[in-house]
């Protein structure tokens, strides 16, 4: 499921995104929150899907290399442990993926060279002629390759990244969330499963109204938010501080006084964390004096009330 890590960050994108274009709709900039994290899901399926085209085309090298005027005897008898991975065999032949797949008009039909270049790439790496050369056959030995191709193939790969941006512009950076989630399906597989089962979208009801929520608060009292932040700035010229810094302490705002279960302390440390990826260098460290200040102040003032066990006094 989507990590409340990232329907903070959903959050913020949506409200710097609705500040910036000077909407008076919080509807329709809610509806473009919800879409975005649904694209996520789309895509944390969809990169699921992406082990079974390497496979796919791994088959289609051997049968040509079968069609030889003079094949060898390797191209007569090639080494299928990837193509037959009984890991990549699960979610080939599940419903799971491919129903979704289907609906939601997700293929990679159209990036051939995506899928060649990765599974190069992946014929290159010392796991990968490891695994092939091993005269092991298990489910486990199998998983351990697939996680491999995940863990280590796919972040930092320029063309995927470009496929991506040109599939979805709502798909921005969140290929490392996506692939968190497709580790965690792969580990939850066993040699017993006939399918892959997905993880479900949110952890309960409560996330969804938890991130639409905190977008409608935040953007709500964002006036109000920004002139509390400006009594700890006065050091600063409020005009030079960066308009991200300031949307995310506005945020954490709205998430300190709005959300009573949700304690001070994870609230900061998650906004200052969030603020090292996506603001400057600096904005860790300024964040957390501004908002050290501001629970303070909203606390003396009575406006960040929390209950729950473990939350009050």
């Amino acid at each position: 499921m989507l990590s409340r890590r990232l329907l903070r960050v959903k959050a913020i994108k949506a409200l710097y995104a609705h500040l910036k274009s000077e909407s008076d709709s919080l509807m329709a900039s809610e509806k473009t929150l919800i879409a975005s994290i649904d694209k996520t899901y789309d895509l944390y399926v969809q990169m699921l899907s992406l082990i079974v085209e390497l496979a796919r085309y791994a088959e289609q090298c051997q049968e040509v290399a079968r069609q030889k005027k003079i094949p060898t005897y390797e191209d007569l008898n090639p080494n299928r442990k990837f193509v037959d991975n009984a890991v990549i065999s699960l979610i080939a032949n599940g419903d799971a993926v491919n129903d979704y797949m289907t609906a939601h008009k997700l293929s990679w039909a159209a990036y051939p060279e995506l899928i060649k270049t990765l599974f190069q790439q992946l014929e290159q790496s010392d796991y990968y002629k490891r695994y092939m050369l091993s005269e092991e056959r298990s489910f486990k030995e199998d998983l351990a390759l697939v996680v491999d191709f995940y863990t280590k193939e796919l972040e930092q790969s320029e063309m995927l990244e470009d496929v991506l941006d040109e599939q979805s512009i709502l798909w921005n950076d969140d290929l490392g969330f996506a692939l968190t989630l497709v580790i965690r399906t792969l580990g939850n597989l066993r040699a017993s499963h006939t399918d892959v089962k997905l993880l479900p979208k949110f952890k309960n009801e409560e996330d969804l109204l938890y991130v639409k929520e905190l977008f409608s608060k935040a953007a709500v009292n964002y006036n109000a938010n920004v002139e509390l932040i400006e009594r700890f700035t006065h050091n600063w010229d409020i005009e030079r501080v960066a308009f991200m810094d300031i949307v995310i302490m506005a945020a954490a705002i709205a998430e300190l006084t709005s959300f009573p279960s949700i304690p001070v302390k994870v609230t900061l440390d998650e906004y200052i964390e969030i603020s090292k990826y996506y603001s400057t260098a600096s904005s860790g460290t300024f964040i957390n004096g501004v908002l050290d200040k501001v629970v303070v102040t909203l606390s003396e003032e009575g406006k960040i009330a929390k209950s729950g066990r473990g939350l009050i006094g």
